[in-house]
């Protein structure tokens, strides 16, 4: 079995999934409209970059902007129809108006989901307490991945966060694997990879002309190499 880091590439369309694939993305995160920072995914969609590629898909629960989760029965709705196009892996985490888990949402969204693995996003850069957050989701079956810069404002600001907790893995709540990303560059791969974070997520860095253009295989290739060091 390889003990290679994950690389996981944001895709939102068929050719971004061949091209991530071709340059050795190991996952690929399924969203749609990075305008609202990566929405869930049609359907149609979901079975389009399934029938396309070979690697892990992990699809995006989120219908709105922010972190609040909204209409929590479309949620529901929405992951109990990808799960019956077979979508086995997740995405998901909702904060409550003072910056704590919404526990509710997250355990409604887990009990539809169960079985599958499933990555609690970003917000956890935004929570009143990532401590807190993390010992309070710690029981949740299925939670294997934490989507994390360390920081809200990207890994520059976040860096020596991920370091720390990187060092508390297999503490209680610190058992998921750290997957950075949010403002990852090239450059912080060395310091990461030593501290023993072992996943990472791009998303504009795969695509040399911007969120309009296509995921480009070479740039890909790029990171695959870089981490494979």
């Amino acid at each position: 079995m390889s003990n290679r880091a994950v690389l996981e590439v944001i895709a939102l369309t068929a050719q971004d999934a061949i091209a991530a694939q071709a340059g050795g993305a190991d996952r690929l995160e399924l969203v749609t409209d990075m305008a609202a920072d990566g929405l869930t995914p049609s359907r149609e969609t979901f079975r389009e970059i399934r029938d396309a590629v070979s690697i892990p898909l992990r699809v995006m629960l989120r219908l709105a902007d922010g972190f609040d989760a909204g209409d929590v029965e479309a949620l529901v709705a929405a992951a109990r129809g990808l799960r019956a196009e077979g979508a086995d892996q997740f995405v998901l985490g909702f904060l409550d108006a003072e910056g704590h888990p919404d526990l509710v949402t997250v355990e409604r969204l887990v009990a539809e989901i169960e079985g599958c693995g499933w990555t609690f996003h970003r917000a956890i850069d935004r929570a009143a307490d990532r401590d807190a957050l993390r010992k309070q989701l710690a029981d949740l079956p299925g939670l294997d991945t934490y989507l994390t810069a360390g920081s809200a404002t990207g890994v520059d600001d976040g860096m020596e966060t991920l370091l720390a907790e990187a060092a508390r893995r297999g503490e209680p709540g610190y058992e998921p694997q750290i997957l950075v990303g949010g403002g990852l560059r090239l450059e912080h791969l060395p310091r990461l990879l030593a501290a023993g974070i072992d996943a990472v997520h791009i998303g504009g860095a795969a695509r040399p002309q911007g969120w309009d253009g296509p995921v480009d295989a070479a740039a890909v290739r790029e990171w695959r190499t870089t981490l494979d060091g």
